[in-house]
């Protein structure tokens, strides 16, 4: 029998679910500008502060360190005292952290307002989770997140447009410290929407918070994302990067040790080994490599000369632009086309082949890599591929997840993803930064760097794709055996 013999997604329909999508769209609309409103204002940033533009580079670091231990903590919490609960309170505290930005010219307190902001990137797990508890009385909930993941994800991906073109106009005839009142003034609006719009998950799994594996955790993300961003910033000859990233690893140890004894622990890891989610955790970090760790290579690839350098594009910042424009459309198509592929296809072979677009977009890159339109195709190839990706891995965890932990398990493709884009990002910065004998020196990063982006990007999106083929066949669907 069919995948849509036994169930036809045709059928499905949101229906008091609709209401509560629609706001948590604005949400992740939201989402979408703070990611992308920013990006246009970095050199003006690093004036306002009155520290080089290479410092900027601290305010990424100090997001994704927080970012670590916000996560794990919010997800568990959302289970145990409820979804949107805890999206409120992290929609307030990126409020508050928002605000804080523009009321300050210290870099040190700049730094800490944004460090905080991090609070946002738990809105899509939260709300992931949310959406699959309150769809589990139609039966559906597994299509239905699907579809919703969609539509939120493509709400991110138009808010991070909207975000960066207006940064980009209003930065020109407004003062900065008014400009960078805009996405404060979203996420308040936020924190109405959530309160006046959406219901509290019908289930609520209890219990008391695991504070010990909450420390050693979080001490171990620290390590670990912390070494990897000095490794990039600092180079491999740093000690204090390859220390703090080995003190990282090491603390996992005793943090697994503890969570198998505790009756009801942070993360249960033994969903690690759980043959419907470990091929969707590993999904999420092979998947990190490309969407978190690629995309400033791809565009300092295409500013490169090749009159100077004899690789690159040369494109100007406008033909750039056009370039993440097209990237971040194809984003948005893919995660409004994962839903219309599942009408045909299980969502196992879907994801199956986002990861393999993904990686075809990227080893496109080996031959096709010296024009604009090769490019342009390469990159909307990898593009609907990660919108897929994205979309999809929350909603397939929900779907796997254990009863009483779908925040959790929507919460680990985060954060597995983000530690994917720490390895990555140091990886291609020290790769970029190495020259071989002879070669061209300068600004540029080097032509044997962008060899290594493309094959890493593309054979971790292979093996995420192999490793998809051995999760059970009627994985992330409603259907039962």
């Amino acid at each position: 029998m069919s995948y849509s013999a036994v169930q036809d997604p045709r059928q499905i329909r949101f229906g008091a679910l609709a209401a509560v999508v629609g706001f948590l769209v604005y949400v992740e609309f939201t989402s979408g500008i703070l990611q992308g409103f920013y990006t246009p204002l970095l050199t003006d940033i690093a004036r306002h502060l009155n520290v080089p533009d290479a410092d900027v580079n601290w305010l990424e670091g100090g997001q994704m360190m927080a970012a670590a231990i916000i996560i794990p903590a919010f997800a568990k919490l959302g289970d145990m005292i409820g979804h949107r609960r805890m999206l409120l309170i992290s929609t307030a505290l990126t409020a508050v952290a928002s605000a804080g930005l523009p009321l300050t010219n210290n870099f040190w307190m700049f730094l800490l307002a944004w460090s905080l902001q991090a609070f946002y990137i738990v809105w899509l797990p939260l709300e992931t989770a949310l959406i699959y508890a309150r769809a589990r009385s139609t039966g559906h909930p597994a299509a239905l997140t699907r579809r919703a993941a969609g539509w939120l994800v493509a709400a991110l991906e138009v808010g991070v447009i909207a975000g960066a073109l207006s940064a980009g106009q209003l930065v020109d005839v407004l003062p900065l410290a008014v400009v960078l009142w805009i996405p404060a003034v979203a996420v308040a609006a936020c924190f109405f929407v959530i309160l006046l719009g959406v219901k509290e998950s019908p289930e609520l799994h209890g219990g008391e918070f695991d504070t010990t594996g909450m420390v050693l955790v979080a001490i171990a993300l620290l390590g670990l994302t912390g070494g990897l961003f000095l490794l990039r910033v600092n180079g491999p000859g740093s000690p204090v990067a390859w220390l703090a990233i080995l003190v990282g690893l090491a603390l996992f140890v005793p943090f697994v040790r503890w969570e198998l004894r505790q009756k009801d622990p942070l993360v249960d890891v033994r969903m690690f080994v759980n043959p419907s989610l470990w091929p969707v955790f590993l999904t999420a970090g092979l998947f990190g490599v490309s969407v978190l760790g690629a995309q400033a290579p791809l565009s300092t690839f295409a500013r490169t000369d090749p009159s100077v350098y004899g690789y690159g594009l040369g494109a100007s910042s406008g033909l750039t632009s056009v370039l993440i424009g097209a990237y971040v459309l194809a984003l948005t198509a893919g995660a409004l086309l994962l839903p219309l592929v599942t009408r045909w296809l299980s969502p196992r072979w879907a994801l199956i082949g986002a990861s393999l677009l993904v990686g075809l977009g990227y080893l496109l890159f080996l031959p096709f890599h010296t024009s604009f339109a090769e490019t342009l195709t390469n990159m909307i190839i990898a593009g609907i591929g990660s919108g897929a990706l994205v979309a999809a891995l929350p909603a397939a965890a929900a779907a796997a997840a254990p009863h009483g932990q779908t925040g959790v398990a929507t919460g680990l493709t985060n954060s597995v993803k983000t530690v994917g884009g720490s390895v990555a990002s140091a990886v291609f910065g020290v790769a970029l930064a190495t020259h071989a004998v002879g070669a061209l020196q300068g600004t540029a990063g080097s032509f044997s760097g962008y060899v290594t982006v493309w094959v890493v990007c593309g054979v971790t999106a292979l093996v995420a794709a192999v490793a998809l083929l051995f999760v059970p066949r009627t994985a992330f669907s409603d259907v039962v055996g």
